[in-house]
């Protein structure tokens, strides 16, 4: 009598989970990283606007003063605060969840062989809960767990659902809610829905396959960019300052015939860091899109692109001085 109250217990506790996990609002990791990364970078981008105002003089480059540049480091600082965390975080949940998914089909084929036996969908599933299915075998033990204590099979496949939640996932539990609650030969349907399950998976993975060309074009016209202005930077603008200081200072141009530009190359140089600041974030993020259709990876190719641009525009491009005419 004992036992059979306590198991009634436990029925009604992982019930009331259920109905409790359905019913509130949980944070995730990757929300809370979001969150943080957003305050950190905003603070960033509050110094970046006082270093371009001149209110404050805190510079990663020694010897360059208040101004744009220093304005620029801590505007990159933010966007990588902010992209990074989550960007890094929602990719790896990505790449667990599409695991899980991988191994579905056999769970699934798994259970209609079980049913075919005259099983029930409940026993049919724990039945199936003692093969390997990778990292959808601890899901899978979950359900099997609660259809033991007596939950619903309906409730636990909804459980699983809020476990994994993705389009796939979800369409695969209501198509098999509905047809156990229809009854029927349960065991055809779920062979159909693993093999539908499967083509779905082998039609996503040829779509990322020939995506790869158009992601692996987005970086290789991305270093060309980087590689023409630091060869811009260190071969062309140099002698253009030296040729318009030169003109500047000789009888030519006092004379009013000639003159050059030359105080504009910095400037020049500043709209070179503003591209490849906006190609990184564009580009990385438009090749998460097309490798597979969310933003979320985009940051993560975003973050390299942007991390990779600025150290190489700030660290190894070298710094254009623009001195008085005839110095």
């Amino acid at each position: 009598m004992a036992t059979a109250t306590s198991s009634a217990r436990r029925v009604a506790s992982l019930s009331g989970r259920a109905t409790a996990s359905a019913d509130s609002v949980t944070i995730t990791r990757e929300t809370i990283l979001l969150i943080a990364g957003a305050v950190v970078g905003a603070i960033l981008w509050v110094i970046a606007g006082l270093n371009f105002a001149g209110v404050m003089n805190i510079q990663l480059r020694a010897g360059e003063g208040t101004g744009a540049n220093p304005a620029l480091d801590f505007l990159v600082l933010g966007l990588l605060v902010f992209m990074a965390p989550y960007g890094v975080a929602m990719s790896a949940k990505l790449r667990r969840i599409s695991k899980i998914e991988e191994r579905l089909p056999d769970f699934l084929r798994d259970v209609a062989e079980a049913g075919r036996f005259g099983m029930t969908l409940p026993d049919a599933i724990v039945v199936a809960s003692n093969g390997r299915y990778g990292l959808l075998t601890d899901e899978i033990k979950k359900m099997a767990s609660q259809l033991e204590w007596g939950v619903p099979v309906a409730t636990a496949l909804r459980l699983f659902e809020e476990r994994v939640p993705t389009p796939l996932v979800r369409r695969v539990v209501s198509i098999i809610t509905r047809a156990n609650e229809a009854g029927g030969n349960v065991a055809d349907v779920l062979t159909m829905v693993a093999h539908d399950t499967r083509e779905t998976q082998l039609e996503a993975a040829a779509r990322q396959i020939s995506m790869l060309t158009y992601v692996t074009v987005i970086y290789i016209a991305f270093f060309v960019f980087l590689v023409t202005i630091y060869i811009m930077a260190a071969v062309f603008l140099p002698q253009m300052i030296t040729a318009g200081q030169g003109i500047s200072s000789s009888s030519i141009s006092s004379a009013g015939a000639i003159t050059l530009q030359f105080t504009f190359v910095p400037i020049l140089f500043l709209a070179f860091m503003v591209a490849v600041i906006v190609h990184a974030v564009g580009d990385g993020i438009m090749a998460g899109v097309l490798y597979n259709g969310r933003i979320a990876e985009g940051l993560q190719h975003a973050t390299i692109m942007l991390a990779v641009g600025w150290v190489i525009m700030r660290f190894i491009v070298p710094i254009l001085n623009v001195g008085p005419a005839g110095g």
